[in-house]
């Protein structure tokens, strides 16, 4: 990437990184790890054309430079190395590349979508293994979508379990709305409300809490983001609890709008609680539900 030596001796990128030289030294990780994941001040990079990168079609989008994917702008984008991260789709190659800069994080308030293939055990052992390969890259594929267009921060496939994070600075003050609604949308992509069943059985928990969000590594060298804490280990468990079909809602991660109360609660125990744990269950078809928008 391209580099200008400023007057006041800073090197600064014409696009991966205006602004930062400066901003971003002054802060600690953990500071610019909140102002990100918060969205209060954050001193994200190529900060001053995020506003014009969002004029330029098409989404999806970087989640940090609102670089598009996709169309002619993606073509153009993609040139200089902002097409989308191999790892994390959500932000380009040179904004997760930025992240490697800020090892660390900060303790934030998100809401966390894992969903699990039910019965992956057994229907690994009835298909060859290049046929479950291709069945769990099209689950992976499908996640993707639903995760960019919903807004997460990052998806992550982790053997037959996918993770969306969804956290104020990106997915705004509504990150339990936003994630119910992209589990219904996972549900329905996935076949759940066929009448001739689903093309793969998956369960779906999902809990807000405050947990560690950050790149983690080794010394000045990060080499995944990774959300760490009680709450991601709350959210797998619920989604390891879910029936076919189910998507198992924490009290933590009640939202009024969507009349979670009309639901079945359960009282589940978990390993690791001492106390059980209240949870809503939604069933793949819920009609009051679709016209609930991401961007709302």
């Amino acid at each position: 990437m391209k580099c200008v030596e400023a007057k006041n001796g800073q090197e600064w990128s014409y696009l991966g990184g205006i602004i930062t030289s400066e901003m971003a030294k002054k802060l600690t990780p953990e500071e610019w790890w909140r102002g990100v994941l918060t969205g209060v001040d954050p001193a994200l990079p190529a900060r001053t054309l995020r506003s014009i990168f969002r004029l330029i079609p098409n989404a999806p989008r970087c989640k940090f430079c609102n670089g598009p994917y996709q169309g002619i702008g993606g073509a153009i984008f993609r040139m200089i190395g902002k097409g989308p991260s191999t790892l994390t789709p959500q932000l380009c190659n040179q904004c997760y590349g930025f992240t490697s800069q800020h090892l660390g994080g900060t303790e934030v308030e998100l809401t966390m979508l894992f969903a699990d293939v039910r019965g992956s055990t057994s229907l690994a052992a009835s298909m060859s293994p290049m046929g479950y390969s291709q069945l769990i890259s099209r689950f992976f594929g499908v996640a993707n979508e639903v995760f960019i267009r919903s807004d997460a921060l990052l998806n992550r496939l982790v053997g037959d379990q996918v993770i969306g994070l969804y956290v104020p600075g990106f997915a705004g003050p509504n990150h339990r709305a936003k994630a119910i609604t992209a589990a219904q949308k996972l549900l329905r992509e996935t076949g759940h409300t066929n009448s001739d069943g689903p093309w793969l059985p998956i369960g779906v928990g999902i809990h807000t809490g405050v947990a560690f969000l950050g790149s983690v590594g080794s010394y000045k060298q990060a080499v995944d983001i990774a959300v760490l804490g009680d709450p991601p280990n709350v959210a797998a468990r619920l989604s390891s609890s879910a029936a076919t079909g189910e998507i198992l809602i924490s009290d933590d991660a009640y939202v009024p709008d969507i009349k979670l109360e009309n639901l079945e609660r359960r009282q589940l125990a978990l390993k690791g609680k001492s106390q059980p744990v209240t949870v809503y269950v939604m069933p793949s078809v819920r009609t009051d539900l679709h016209s609930y928008r991401y961007d709302r």
